[in-house]
């Protein structure tokens, strides 16, 4: 039970940060005046943002396993005849899930932070991009996320 409601708490923080990052952060950027504030108003919601997600990413697949490995306990020989198919199905979106999140939070969120931490200048050309970037990973993720949700409560039925 407590697998359970931490996998829904952690999963809950993950859309959550998803969401904050697609709907808050990005779009504000737009009311900031100059570039170098939009950089450092970025880049400080990155440091937040990047941790939370991975983290809450983290906290959601290991909760999922054990959750899974329960599964495994109550259907036992039957297993894989009845949710073999379903479940690697689910995997594999999930495993994208996981592919598109960290190279969001990592190859573009935590690559800016950096930059910006060790004072290298940033283009509004490279701003513009890191933004793109990260908003079609963004929604990319959003949507394998729905996907993954659906493919895992068909297995709980």
């Amino acid at each position: 039970m407590f697998n359970l409601w931490l996998h829904i708490i952690a999963l809950v923080a993950y859309l959550g940060a998803i969401l904050g990052l697609g709907v808050m952060l990005l779009p504000s950027l737009s009311s900031v005046e100059t570039h170098e504030d939009k950089v450092h108003f970025l880049a400080r919601g990155l440091k937040f943002y990047n941790p939370l997600q991975v983290g809450a990413l983290g906290l959601v697949l290991f909760s999922g396993a054990f959750e899974l490995t329960h599964l495994k306990a109550l259907y036992r020989e039957m297993f894989l005849k009845e949710l073999g198919y379903n479940l690697a199905i689910k995997l594999t979106f999930a495993f994208l899930l996981v592919f598109f999140s960290v190279y969001q939070a990592m190859g573009i969120g935590h690559r800016f932070v950096k930059r910006r931490e060790l004072g290298e200048s940033i283009t509004p050309t490279e701003l513009d991009s890191v933004v793109r970037r990260l908003s079609g990973a963004n929604w990319l993720i959003l949507f394998l996320a729905i996907i993954t949700i659906w493919l895992g409560l068909r297995l709980q039925s």
